[in-house]
């Protein structure tokens, strides 16, 4: 990972959203910069000011969120294709989870590596997913609730899906036997331009 960017929303009260890449080209972790007193902390999660200043998308179309009763829960692994490609700012709310995307840009530097990230509740980070990667998370504790905000709407036609443990990415996840929705363990492996 290299050097954490500190966004400059100039006209706001000197919070900063910070940015700090990944080794997947154009996602980034996102860490809050806390401002903390007696009661609590204050912080900024999300600024589209900053997060255009580091060339990311900042459109925001739709948040979701998730909520998995049990620990080892894997949803994933997903993405929309164009016209409906989507970025995704994700966020453990509650719990913790293992977070893993990968690259599916066949132009991409770092296309078909994967990144695994520990998101947790207590922590505030978030990953930054682009477009043009597939994203999945297992749950590492009971009663976990994720975030998502999306910079395109949900289309059921550009809705994509590969295999959670597809060997062509190696993906090392955190457990071996999850619990999966029909769908996600029913999904094929990856086969490129024939998911596009």
């Amino acid at each position: 990972m290299g050097r954490a960017f500190r966004g400059s929303d100039s006209r706001g009260d000197g919070l900063s959203v910070i940015f700090e890449p990944t080794a997947l080209s154009g996602a980034f972790i996102v860490e809050m910069e806390r401002r903390e007193d007696d009661r609590g902390y204050f912080a900024r999660t999300w600024c589209r000011r900053e997060f255009m200043q580091m060339g990311l998308n900042a459109e925001l179309a739709q948040s979701n969120v998730s909520y998995s009763r049990k620990r080892g829960t894997l949803r994933g692994m997903h993405w929309q294709v164009p016209p409906h490609a989507e970025a995704k700012l994700v966020r453990c709310t509650r719990g913790a989870i293992w977070d893993a995307i990968v690259d599916l840009r066949p132009d991409s530097s770092t296309y078909a590596k994967y990144l695994g990230v520990e998101l947790k509740a207590e922590s505030g980070r978030a990953l930054y997913v682009p477009e043009g990667m597939a994203h999945g998370f297992v749950t590492l504790e009971d009663e976990c609730e994720v975030s998502y905000q999306m910079s395109e709407f949900y289309d059921p036609d550009s809705a994509r899906g590969f295999r959670w443990n597809d060997p062509a990415f190696g993906i090392a996840w955190p457990l071996s036997d999850p619990i999966l929705h029909p769908r996600d363990a029913a999904y094929p492996d990856f086969v490129g331009e024939e998911h596009a």
